[in-house]
């Protein structure tokens, strides 16, 4: 759904003055890796929550696809256990009080399950007689979202297979029934990877097609920050370079590998991370306003953005890995001594990078991003400095003396928006204290069920693409780091391990805001958006 019109699901839709979104039109989802952890966690308690709020059409088919030995019952019963395990539990991806009965019963009374080798041509016959059944049962329209919830060396083969097998065909103009491919990341490992994925992806479809997804852009508070901009008069005159100092953008995790060795082997933090779910997070906050709200104006201005940022040099970079560590009874083994790492591996679990803006709102503005696992906590947070005023007009003070001012936007996980500033402390003197207004999604709105993914698949069935990455706007972001990717692939990080599990990351990534004024320093990774920082 577009990110300036209403969301699918706020506890306040449907009051006056607030329109509520209606059911997605009738159409079938077919989910490639329907067994795995991805569809078991996210997908599927996402779609449930959008039938528990009516957003899931009456005509709607549900297909499994899988390697697994399953069957229809024996799938759905898998999905149906993983969701009742999240019921009252607070560290579960879904906060959910009980599963409705009916809502489930909606969503996967007439689903179907195929076994099966996705790289044989006969699964895909099997696949095509399942799905046409459902549609004609169902009354779907031939209307279809096809998810690909597996490792991205299956991407391209899976939609060339659909495609030879007709799966996919929609009439020139896209008129008449869609066919629509949801591809999870990372889209490519570097430039040329990305490129070469986008030619063989369109060579079988279209752009229009293609729904390149990053669960980040579906949380309501990454939403918000075009809110926040292009909604309120306050803000904007105070948006670019004449105002604003310097831009932190952080994305900490205190899990490690959790199990991923393999995949995290051959990606490391910064392909894990960076060219996607940060990148988007700094084109929330530097693009230029869209001409209107529809989804190629707002993605014609991200990929301006995307082409403004200079190629990041190997000196503007420093990345990790964390080492052992322990604090309030947590304990971590170092990177390299977790199963399946390699015991003098090089991959970087931290990666922290300085990032030129070559544009009239940002010239001279450095944004700093830093993101890595086993930091001291779990937070994504967009921190605005703004200049000082150019002097202190109070008795005995110094404009060094004062704090900076700050516009802190919380991500996760205590969602909301924080403005620090100085006021006079009470008294006979002018003396000035630091104080803090905030707001907090949890105080203005009730809490519902979501896991990230609900407005991003409400938006594949609707056909909304405003909040997916297009093929040029992938690589422009893959260009932007594929100085440091290949300085790194070529010479080995010196110094491995170089951070404490449970610290803020490694002492270097000062350096990247101290080089450029020796007062900058990184906001301390923390849950109170109210420490200080310089």
């Amino acid at each position: 759904m577009n990110p300036l019109a209403q969301h699918p699901s706020r506890p306040d839709a449907g009051a006056a003055g607030v329109v509520s979104a209606a059911p997605a039109g009738p159409c079938s989802v077919v989910i490639f890796g329907a067994a795995g952890d991805l569809t078991k966690r996210l997908l599927e308690p996402a779609l449930f929550n959008l039938a528990n709020t009516g957003l899931v059409p009456e005509h709607f088919g549900l297909l499994g696809a899988d390697i697994a030995d399953l069957d229809a019952r024996g799938w759905t019963a898998s999905l149906r256990a993983m969701l009742e395990s999240f019921v009252g539990d607070p560290e579960a991806e879904d906060q959910i009080g009980r599963v409705n009965d009916a809502a489930w019963e909606r969503l996967t009374a007439h689903a179907d399950y195929v076994q099966g080798d996705f790289t044989r041509d006969e699964f895909y016959e099997t696949l095509k007689s399942r799905l046409e059944a459902i549609e004609t049962s169902q009354g779907t329209g031939g209307n279809r979202l096809f998810y690909l919830a597996v490792a991205d060396r299956f991407f391209a083969p899976i939609v060339e297979h659909l495609g030879k097998a007709g799966l996919l065909a929609e009439g020139e103009s896209g008129e008449g029934p869609w066919r629509r491919i949801v591809i999870e990341k990372p889209f490519g490992h570097d430039l040329a990877s990305a490129k070469a994925l986008n030619r063989r992806l369109l060579d079988v479809v279209a752009e229009r097609q293609i729904y390149r997804i990053d669960h980040f852009l579906g949380k309501e508070t990454v939403q918000n920050i075009m809110a926040l901009r292009f909604g309120n008069g306050l803000f904007d005159p105070l948006w670019n370079r004449d105002r604003i100092d310097h831009v932190q953008i952080t994305v900490a995790e205190t899990v490690g590998v959790e199990g991923r060795a393999k995949f995290y082997e051959q990606a490391g933090a910064l392909r894990d991370m960076v060219p996607n779910h940060v990148f988007q997070l700094v084109a929330m906050v530097a693009m230029e306003p869209p001409v209107g709200v529809r989804a190629e104006a707002i993605r014609d201005k991200k990929l301006e953005l995307f082409s403004a940022i200079r190629t990041v040099r190997p000196e503007d970079a420093v990345r990790g890995q964390y080492d052992a560590g322990e604090v309030s009874g947590r304990r971590a083994r170092a990177y390299r001594e977790e199963p399946g790492v390699a015991a003098d591996s090089n991959t970087e679990t931290y990666v922290a990078l300085r990032l030129a803006i070559d544009n009239w709102r940002w010239a001279g503005v450095p944004f700093y991003l830093r993101t890595g696992k086993h930091l001291s906590e779990r937070m994504t947070e967009i921190a605005i400095r703004f200049r000082k005023q150019p002097l202190a007009p109070f008795k005995g003070a110094s404009i060094d003396d004062l704090p900076p001012n700050w516009l802190v936007l919380r991500i996760q996980p205590d969602e909301g928006i924080a403005i620090e500033f100085e006021v006079k402390r009470p008294g006979q003197t002018m003396q000035l204290a630091p104080a803090q207004m905030q707001f907090r999604y949890r105080d203005r709105f009730d809490p519902e069920p979501n896991v990230g993914y609900e407005t991003l698949l409400y938006d594949c069935m609707t056909g909304d693409q405003t909040l997916f990455q297009r093929a040029d706007m992938v690589e422009e972001t893959w260009r932007v780091v594929g100085e440091v990717l290949d300085d790194w692939s070529g010479r080995p990080a010196a110094g491995f391990p170089n951070y404490r599990s449970f610290s803020a990351g490694p002492e270097e990534a000062e350096r990247l805001l101290s080089d450029d004024d020796p007062t900058r320093r990184w906001r301390p990774v923390a849950l109170d958006p109210a420490e200080d920082g310089s």
